[in-house]
């Protein structure tokens, strides 16, 4: 657990952990793949 001083600190923080969801983390029930990388199949298809 982190405690952070500011508000700005804590806006930071969740806006890395949200790109990195999206764009870095993989995920098995995508097929392996990150969220990001299943969105542009689908607008692919």
């Amino acid at each position: 657990m982190k405690r952070f001083m500011d508000r700005e600190s804590l806006i930071n923080m969740i806006k890395r952990y949200i790109n990195y969801y999206n764009t870095k983390r993989v995920q098995r029930n995508l097929g392996v793949l990150t969220p990001c990388e299943k969105h542009e199949m689908y607008l692919a298809a």
